[in-house]
């Protein structure tokens, strides 16, 4: 059997809702491309090279996915992402090509901490804050995916 990673990361911190004309369009703050930043750090540290990304639309996961320095890993962006819930979202993980041995998943509470605590229940404290990741593992295939333990979870901050 294969084993297989997902790793889940919460969009870094974004602007105020109150300066942009709808919730897609906010970027990052300064502190959020530093934090996200720093997730591309502990990733590599950690020994994570995804082999594809799936990315909300929002241009505040773009950007942190742009501040993680994964060069030439393949993306594919989706609006599904960006609305939820945790259930379409882990429909979406189920679809991906079986040479994908490592997943990284980039999109927004509540749907990411939901999804997390849906493959590893109670295991993830607290939820994902912005930049958090949690890591979950299992043998099987993307489509077999239903539970998957939590084994490293970490909040980026630069």
């Amino acid at each position: 059997m294969t084993v297989r990673t997902l790793i889940l990361l919460r969009h870094a911190k974004a602007a105020d809702p109150d300066d942009y004309a709808t919730d897609i369009e906010r970027p990052l703050t300064a502190r959020g491309h530093r934090d996200a930043a720093a997730a591309g750090v502990w990733l590599r540290k950690a020994g994570l090279r995804p082999d594809a990304a799936l990315c909300s639309t929002a241009v505040r996961t773009r950007e942190t996915l742009d501040e993680l320095d994964l060069r030439d890993v393949p993306v594919v962006y989706e609006h599904r992402i960006y609305v939820g819930p945790a259930l379409d979202t882990l429909e979406l993980v189920q679809q991906v090509d079986a040479s994908v041995q490592t997943l990284l998943l980039v999109g927004h509470n509540p749907t990411l901490s939901d999804l997390s605590d849906s493959l590893a229940p109670r295991a993830l404290d607290g939820g994902l804050a912005t930049s958090g990741l949690a890591v979950h593992r299992f043998e099987g295939t993307w489509m077999d995916l239903e539970t998957a333990p939590l084994t490293a979870q970490h909040t980026a901050r630069g």
